[in-house]
């Protein structure tokens, strides 16, 4: 379970092809405070720490067929940059929404404005996949980042981004045309899915 609030910038240093797997090598500050076991999101994917190299600050994580199907991890390249965070610790505050680290499908972003001190970012995706939607002011997970969508219509939405945020996400290297990791809310999910039944 994870909250949204992104602790720290990785960089992809390696990707290793294995049959239908990806076993991908990440050069984070966090590394010397991980275990083996432990889950991290990456881009809002949660994955599996399976080794560690302290000696280069990397750590060794396996996403599988499943994963890149459904992410953004099927166009990732060495040197790109992924937000980062480890799972909650029970009693900490909630600062952002509740998060699963399962992806539920990428999403386009179409349009960015400059807002002289804030950005405007707008996304479409599918929204006849799994029934996904966004409602004005709910939560939505971008890239790992939980965020309020703005402008929520059939099958787009936009968000607003903090300098801040510009700054300590991978926010600042989106493009028009990028595609990143969606999350949907999860009782928003629930109550699609209930709706359909």
């Amino acid at each position: 379970m994870f909250t949204g609030i992104i602790e720290n910038i990785g960089e992809i240093a390696a990707l290793n092809k294995d049959q239908n797997n990806l076993n991908i090598i990440v050069k984070s500050s966090l590394t010397s405070e991980l275990k083996i076991d432990q889950s991290i999101a990456h881009n809002g994917v949660c994955l599996t720490v399976i080794n560690l190299d302290l000696k280069n600050n990397t750590y060794t994580v396996t996403a599988i067929e499943e994963t890149l199907s459904k992410s953004n991890f099927k166009n990732i390249k060495v040197n790109d940059k992924v937000n980062l965070e480890r799972a909650m610790k029970l009693g900490d505050r909630l600062d952002g929404h509740i998060v699963q680290g399962h992806v539920d499908e990428t999403g386009e972003c179409i349009d960015i404005q400059n807002k002289n001190g804030s950005w405007l970012f707008t996304f479409q995706y599918n929204s006849l996949k799994n029934n996904n939607i966004t409602i004005e002011k709910g939560s939505i997970t971008i890239n790992g980042v939980s965020l309020t969508v703005i402008n929520s219509l059939k099958n787009q939405f936009s968000v607003a981004i903090i300098p801040y945020t510009y700054k300590h996400t991978n926010f600042s290297a989106i493009q028009i045309n990028d595609f990143v990791n969606l999350e949907f809310d999860v009782i928003g999910k629930y109550v699609a899915r209930i709706t359909t039944l």
